[in-house]
């Protein structure tokens, strides 16, 4: 279940992308201790693209931070978004080896679209990720399954070659199996999603020119530039948590897996802003900033006892300007809301055993200590 993103943003008229001739298409060295791979394209047609918002991003039921990249290609100017058809590329050579054939949105009022999910391996630890293709190539969509469907597959691709288009926004992500994140304290929470381990910044599996476009056109300027979802520390309130006996990031139910969930990290944007992400509050996944915005979540431990965040709205602005959505801004941060949304309290009583109680609707001023209702959440 991916987040599909429907606004309606505008278009750099400069193109950032110049293609590669055949003689520069020698995208794999070994490195002597496993295999290592060179992306000499970008993910796609990077000229319609207005903006890449970074890896981690929270939003709705992506309760923990969010393992792929969006890449923004939308048109205000046009009155027909639809317009805009984004080549989608093959960064370097490899398989197709995998497509789900996504039919409809989950939700109570289902929404019939027609996209799809695909997976290239470029070699046997390295893959693309793409998810939200709109179309697939001719000789992709031969062996593509129904709606609704999912296939297993092997079709070879070259470095540069169209695979798809999409219209608005896609999904991607690399995964290399090579690489273990360090901020997940407990890999074995995300076995539904085995990848998420082994997710680390795209950008930097691209060659210096396209890394240098990929990062002009990217929201965030902090390093990793391409973003970062792994915030654990153990020991420390800071990084993602599960409510205790709901099976980690599977959840208990696949049309509600996030409910569990608890996320206390930076934003990926600016990431000097504290977020709360909650699963549940007052029945919906929402996220907030932090009032005062503070304490550093990575400086709370046992040892500090019982801690208390006023939850506020906040919003991207530009210098004093809020930011429109629409437009490619480096440099952006966030401003908390005044008005209090509610508190929640939050106690680590084990390294890996956290206490906590959303108290919605309130301040701080109406709010003691835990009561019957406090939770427990573990790694």
């Amino acid at each position: 279940m991916k987040f599909l993103m429907n606004i309606i943003v505008v278009i750099l008229l400069i193109s950032m992308f110049s293609g590669c001739t055949e003689t520069e298409l020698t995208n794999e060295e070994d490195s002597g201790d496993g295999e290592s791979i060179i992306f000499y394209y970008p993910p796609v047609d990077l000229s319609k693209v207005v903006f890449i918002e970074p890896m981690g991003s929270m939003i709705g039921n992506h309760v923990t931070p969010i393992d792929h990249q969006y890449y923004m290609a939308l048109d205000h100017m046009l009155q027909d978004a639809a317009q805009i058809i984004v080549d989608v590329y093959s960064p370097a050579s490899g398989n197709v080896t995998q497509i789900q054939h996504m039919s409809s949105l989950p939700g109570d009022d289902s929404i019939q679209i027609d996209d799809y999910r695909i997976v290239i391996e470029h070699t046997s630890t390295i893959s693309s990720i793409y998810i939200h293709l709109d179309t697939l190539s001719e000789k992709i969509a031969a062996v593509a399954p129904p709606p609704g469907e999912y296939a297993s597959i092997s079709v070879g691709v070259q470095a540069g070659e169209i695979i798809g288009y999409y219209k608005g926004t896609i999904d991607y992500n690399v995964v290399d199996e090579d690489i273990v994140l360090t901020g997940f304290v407990n890999p074995d929470s995300y076995q539904v999603e085995p990848w998420k381990i082994h997710t680390p910044d795209p950008f930097d599996y691209f060659d210096a020119t396209i890394k240098s476009q990929l990062i002009e056109k990217c929201l965030r300027t902090a390093e990793p530039e391409g973003g970062k979802i792994d915030y654990d520390i153990d020991g420390r309130l800071i990084g993602s948590w599960f409510k205790e006996n709901t099976n980690g990031y599977a959840g208990l139910a696949q049309d509600n897996y996030w409910v569990g969930h608890l996320s206390v990290v930076y934003n990926s944007i600016d990431p000097e802003h504290i977020i709360v992400s909650l699963g549940s509050y007052n029945n919906q996944a929402r996220q907030f900033g932090v009032k005062s915005n503070s304490p550093d979540p990575a400086d709370v431990s046992v040892a500090t006892g019982q801690i208390l965040y006023e939850l506020v709205d906040y919003d991207y602005y530009d210098g004093d300007m809020r930011w429109d959505r629409e437009s490619l801004v480096k440099g952006l941060k966030l401003r908390n809301s005044d008005f209090v949304q509610g508190v929640v309290l939050f106690q680590l009583i084990e390294d890996r055993k956290l206490k906590v109680e959303i108290f919605p609707d309130t301040t701080a001023a109406g709010v003691g200590t835990f009561t019957e209702n406090a939770m427990i959440y573990v790694r």
